[in-house]
């Protein structure tokens, strides 16, 4: 087949492929270059036997993920603080990362559960959950028995389920939300944050050692008030927040003399916010323009 005929087939997978490897692994770069190697290996691979380019290109990208991530594992398990994924922001309906938000959940609360699997149950899980996969074809992708699948995801479900909000929120709820806390955490007014947060709400910041941020979370809504209300003292007038769509739902970005200082991903029941993860590791935030 020549280098166009595979070209013409890669291409529409491409957002697939990238949807799959961005939620193994929640690393725009680490997810890029998976797809990468799975193109270099479509190029140099007797394609015209297959019977079908999908389940070969989702075969190979998922198992480059798969051994990665194993590799991601050790490095995260020495990791300071808590390790949250590389957010998208303002995703273009033009790129990998719009179709990846269309093929199902990529919040950043679903990506921080999906850290509780292992590789293979999360590869599993995330291909009968989030990509629709029948068991069968797990078990091809994945190289196991049916049962083994069936177990994996199981296991993985009950897992993530303990820890996944029951609620939809339809997302202009959840933008009108996030402006009242906008206008509140610029003034520092601490009942009007207050009020806006459920009673256990919480926050977990991902500085990487490299900021400040709290490494072993916020909990309670006393706790979460007072941090935005002391970073309106410190800041001031030289602080600014901005919404934006952070992995297909509404967030934050703050700034603090002009510089992106975080991306806030913000979870809420549609009348309070529950959760707020705070992205602060620069190096995950080099993608992110003003």
């Amino acid at each position: 087949m020549s280098a166009t005929a595979t070209d013409t087939t890669f291409e529409p997978l491409r957002p697939r492929l990238f949807g799959i490897a961005y939620r193994m692994l929640g690393v725009r770069a680490d997810a890029e270059d998976v797809v990468q190697e799975a193109w270099l290996r479509w190029q140099a691979a007797d394609t015209a036997s297959l019977q079908s380019a999908q389940a070969w290109l989702v075969t190979v990208t998922t198992r480059l993920a798969i051994d990665r991530l194993r590799a991601a594992k050790v490095e995260r398990e020495a990791y300071v603080g808590w390790w949250l994924p590389e957010p998208l922001v303002e995703v273009d309906e033009r790129t990998p990362e719009a179709a990846a938000e269309l093929a199902g959940d990529l919040s950043v609360a679903f990506l921080h559960l999906l850290e509780r699997l292992a590789p293979e149950e999360r590869a599993a899980f995330l291909l009968r959950q989030v990509f629709d996969y029948d068991y069968p074809e797990i078990a091809g992708i994945l190289d196991k028995s049916e049962a083994a699948v069936r177990q994996s995801v199981h296991r993985a479900a009950e897992r993530v389920k303990a820890g996944r909000p029951r609620f939809q929120v339809p997302a202009g709820t959840h933008l009108r939300l996030l402006e009242k806390f906008v206008l509140a955490a610029r003034t520092g007014e601490r009942s009007a944050i207050r009020a806006l947060l459920d009673e256990n709400a919480q926050a977990i910041g991902d500085g990487g050692g490299k900021v400040p941020s709290v490494p072993r979370g916020l909990q309670g809504a006393d706790r979460v008030t007072n941090l935005y209300w002391a970073h309106s003292i410190k800041y001031g007038p030289r602080m600014d927040y901005r919404i934006a769509t952070i992995n297909g739902e509404p967030g934050l970005l703050r700034y603090v003399d002009g510089q992106l200082e975080s991306a806030q991903a913000v979870v809420t029941d549609g009348a309070r916010i529950m959760s707020i993860f705070v992205v602060r590791n620069p190096d995950k935030l080099v993608n992110i323009g003003r």
